[in-house]
C-alpha cells in the first residue's frame, strides 16, 4: 500500500500546483490509509507536507505575478491566531475515547475523520458548482477576509487541512482576484498557516518518522511543479468541477470505512 501512497502523493502536489487547493484533502486518507499513520498524527504531516509543497507553488506563482502580498497577510494573520488556538488548546483537551454506540466506540480519532470527511463533502459541492467562479467584487473587503481566515485557521488547526477551497473562493469574491492571482496568493496563506501548525506540533513533541515524512514532501513537490506547469496552459477552474467529484466519492468513503466497513 506504500508504493500506491506515494504515487498518489503526486496528486497533492498536482492539485494544489494546478488549482491552489485540495492538496490536504488528498494527503489525510492517503496518511491514514496508504500509510497507516494515525488520523492526529496525520494531521501533522499533512501540516507540512502541505505547507512545504505550498512554499515551492507560491514562489513558482511568484514570479509568473500572481501573488497578492497585502491581500494574503489580511487573512493569514488572524487565521495564524485561530490555528494555534485549536492546536494548542483545543485539540489536546478532547479526550481519546468519546462516547460507545452498542459496540462502537467513538473514539478522537473518530472525530477528526468523520469531521473531515464532512469537510471533504461540503468542499466538493462548492467545487462541483461553477455559476459564480467568474465574478468578483469591485471594492476588497479585509473585514470579510479576516473573518474567513479566523475559520479557516480552525479547519487548518483541527484537520490539518490547507483550506484552499476556502480561500479561493474568498479572495475571488472578497479580494476580486483573478482566478490565477487567487491560485498564488492562496498557496502563500497554506503555506505560512500550514509551516507554523507543524511548527507549534514540533516544540509540543510530537513523534514523527521524518524520513516518510520528507519523501512524500519531495513527491508531492514534484508533483507541484507539474501542477505549476500545467496551470500555465490548462484553466484551473475547469478541472475543479471533476476534482469535486472525486472530493465527494472520497468523503462518502471514508464516512463508510470508519462507520459501517
Amino acid at each position: 500500500m506504500e508504493y500506491l501512497g506515494y504515487f498518489a502523493s503526486i496528486l497533492v502536489g498536482i492539485s494544489l500546483g494546478l488549482i491552489g487547493g485540495g492538496g490536504s484533502i488528498l494527503t489525510i486518507p492517503i496518511l491514514v490509509y496508504l500509510f497507516k499513520i494515525n488520523p492526529e498524527n496525520a494531521t501533522s504531516y499533512s501540516l507540512f507536507i502541505v505547507g512545504i509543497t505550498a512554499l515551492i507553488g507560491s514562489y513558482k506563482h511568484y514570479l509568473l505575478g500572481n501573488l497578492k502580498l497585502k491581500t494574503a497577510l489580511y487573512f493569514t494573520f488572524p487565521s495564524v491566531i485561530s490555528l494555534l488556538f485549536v492546536r494548542e488548546i483545543v485539540l489536546p483537551n478532547i479526550p481519546n475515547h468519546l462516547f460507545f454506540i452498542n459496540n462502537f466506540e467513538f473514539t478522537k480519532n473518530s472525530l477528526i475523520m468523520l469531521v473531515f470527511a464532512i469537510l471533504m463533502i461540503f468542499a466538493s459541492v462548492s467545487m462541483i458548482k461553477r455559476s459564480n467562479a467568474d465574478k468578483k467584487m469591485q471594492e476588497i473587503s479585509f473585514i470579510q477576509l479576516s473573518l474567513i481566515g479566523l475559520i479557516v485557521g480552525f479547519v487548518i488547526g483541527f484537520l490539518g487541512a490547507g483550506g484552499g477551497f476556502l480561500i479561493i473562493p474568498a479572495l475571488i469574491f472578497f479580494a476580486g482576484l483573478e482566478m490565477k492571482q487567487a491560485i498564488g496568493t492562496s498557496l502563500f496563506i497554506i503555506f505560512i498557516n500550514s509551516i507554523i501548525g507543524f511548527g507549534g506540533d514540533v516544540i509540543n513533541g510530537i513523534q514523527l518518522d521524518y524520513k516518510l515524512l520528507f519523501i512524500i514532501s519531495s513527491i508531492a513537490i514534484f508533483g507541484m511543479f507539474i501542477g505549476t506547469h500545467l496551470s500555465k496552459k490548462i484553466d484551473g477552474s475547469k478541472l475543479k468541477p471533476a476534482f469535486g467529484w472525486f472530493v465527494l466519492i472520497m468523503g462518502i468513503y471514508i464516512i463508510s470505512k470508519e462507520f459501517f466497513l
